[in-house]
This record gives C-alpha cells, structure tokens and sequence, in this order.
C-alpha cells in the first residue's frame, strides 16, 4: 500500500493553522475547525492509500477550505488563511486531476 504523503501533510498544515489560530488570537472556532477539517482531511488521506481513485472525502474537505478560506484571505488580508487557502486550492487541482486520469490498459 503507497500511503498518500502529500495528503497526509495537507491535513497535518491545516491542523496546524487550528493551533496557530488559537495559539495567537485565542480563537476556539479557528482551533475546532483545524482540527476538525484536519481530520476529515487525514481520514481522506488514508482512504485515498487504501484506493487511489476514493478522493471524494478529500476534494469536499479541500474544496470547503478553499472557498471559506479564501474569503477570508480576502477579507482580512491576513497570512494564515492565505497559505491554507493557498494550500487547499493545490489539493482540490491534484484530487481533480486524479479523477480525471484514466487507467492504463492492460
């Protein structure tokens, strides 16, 4: 089984953000919804190891941030939501991508 590391560490940088969010501002929605996209994140990098093409838990987690993120970043102008909507926008084009890849034939 080929453990999907890059999955891995996306959930692990938005956990991340949770605590600094908390840690900086003490914001306890920040440090929830880290940790709980963070999760839902990590959960959907070991279903993607198990089977490759199960990206769905994943694209829904990174698409969310992405878009809650992101008009954040826009809002506030702040680092933070920048780098996790940043990072996120990355996820959802390398999860869309391997939903479009066709298998090889035999």
């Amino acid at each position: 089984m080929e453990y999907d590391w890059l999955g891995f560490g996306y959930a692990a940088l938005v956990a991340a953000g949770g605590v600094v969010g908390y840690a900086k501002a003490g914001s306890v929605p920040s440090l929830a919804a880290g940790l709980l996209f963070g999760g839902l994140a990590g959960l959907g990098a070991y279903q993607q190891s198990k089977d490759p093409k199960n990206v769905w838990l994943s694209l829904v987690a990174s698409g969310t941030l992405s878009t809650v993120m992101g008009m954040r970043f826009y809002n506030t102008k702040k680092a933070m939501p920048g780098i996790i909507a940043g990072a996120s926008l990355l996820m959802v084009g390398r999860l869309g991508l391997q939903i479009m890849e066709k298998p090889l034939k035999p």
